[in-house]
């Protein structure tokens, strides 16, 4: 086995740390205390092809990978959570979605636009009553003729309020149960798509996060993503491939908690000398060190078996579930390590403390990711 970078990963690596210095770190503060969605930065990946890492060639992609996909959410992490979800949200989600299941029209349609970055995607998942148990989601899309007509609404949707195109799945049978359930393309500019942004959230402030509200939205059949039928299929593929970026975030975002914190326990003095010349300190430093470590190779892992073709799901469930509880203890300690400086937005460490409770929840919550691994483990099926 080898831990040693490419030079391909080398020189992603490299230009996603000068990237993250400069157009990131210095404005993401701003971006979370004034709620502004980071338009530049976005714009920027767009131009730098940042968006179109992980994607094919033929379609405008660089067609590296999935280590090269993982070191751009883990550098992306490192300067701003809400980037790094718009990122994932984009390509993990939607844009290697389609690659993967759709026509090539569709591809064409949409996938140049994507890696561009001139196309935003978002997908529509949860709703206001089905979250974990997403098979038994309420949306419907009924067949008239060339079209289906969609009703219902999705709930916590990122970049619900920028997409130019939204992934929607829902039951075109209603008495199929995960077998009714289809996946659609739909054009942010079909009538009956409205978006609602919500506010005032714990962390993520910068990325938009809304509802999305179907009112008879006429999608031609031309948009459904796949078969019909098999949309829940799709949206669990997809989700071992969200789950996986979010994972790198994690460790990204960590990553930046204890570089604040050791920085901070060299500049820090108390009884005469910095505090990390103090025992308990040091023990706090070593503890992050070691999780993040453990997270980075988790997630590295996993992507090694998706570079193989081989299902990912079992590496990609416990690297999001680790991660995910990782950067919160990491985030609490760097807090502790900070002391009352720590408790305030004086520093990073309070945003990427915020920033870091949603990991455990969306896109699967820890909980889900254990009954994952433990059906896996033992073939024993926990959900009815």
């Amino acid at each position: 086995m080898n831990f040693d970078y490419t030079p391909e990963q080398e020189a992603v690596k490299g230009m996603m740390e000068e990237f993250t210095s400069k157009e990131i770190t210095p404005y993401a503060a701003q971006w979370d205390k004034e709620e502004l969605f980071p338009w530049d930065a976005v714009k920027k990946m767009g131009q730098l092809g940042i968006f179109g890492t992980a994607l094919p060639e033929q379609y405008g992609g660089s067609g590296l990978d999935n280590i090269c996909h993982a070191i751009v959410a883990e550098e992306l992490g490192k300067g701003c959570s809400s980037i790094r979800g718009i990122y994932s949200v984009q390509v993990s989600l939607v844009a290697k979605t389609i690659a993967a299941f759709g026509n090539e029209e569709q591809k064409e349609r949409y996938l140049p636009g994507m890696a561009a970055g001139s196309i935003l995607g978002c997908f529509g998942l949860t709703e206001p009553n089905s979250g974990s148990d997403a098979a038994s989601m309420s949306t419907t899309a009924v067949e008239d003729g060339d079209y289906y007509i969609l009703n219902g609404s999705k709930m916590w949707i990122t970049n619900a309020g920028v997409a130019d195109v939204a992934l929607i799945f829902a039951k075109t049978d209603k008495n199929a149960g995960s077998r009714g359930i289809t996946a659609f393309l739909v054009d942010r500019d079909t009538p009956g798509f409205s978006t609602r942004d919500i506010h005032d959230k714990l962390g993520l402030r910068a990325s938009n996060t809304g509802e999305i509200i179907l009112d008879n939205v006429r999608v031609p059949k031309s948009n459904v993503l796949g078969e019909v039928g098999k949309g829940f299929k799709i949206a669990m593929a997809t989700l071992d491939n969200g789950r996986y970026t979010v994972a790198a975030g994690c460790v990204g975002s960590a990553q930046a908690a204890l570089d604040h914190a050791k920085k901070y326990a060299k500049e820090r003095i108390q009884f005469g000398k910095p505090i990390a010349a103090h025992q308990l300190v040091q023990q706090l430093i070593s503890d992050m060190a070691v999780d993040i470590e453990c997270g980075r190779l988790l997630v590295y892992r996993a992507g090694h078996v998706k570079n193989k073709g081989l299902r990912s799901t079992r590496e990609v469930s416990m690297a999001k579930y680790y991660c995910s509880e990782m950067v919160n203890r990491v985030a609490y300690k760097a807090i502790q390590v900070f002391g009352g400086y720590g408790f305030s937005g004086e520093y990073p460490v309070e945003r990427i403390y915020r920033d870091a409770r949603i990991n455990t929840l969306y896109e699967g919550t820890s909980q889900i990711q254990q009954l994952i691994i433990g059906n896996l483990e033992l073939g024993v099926q926990a959900f009815v």
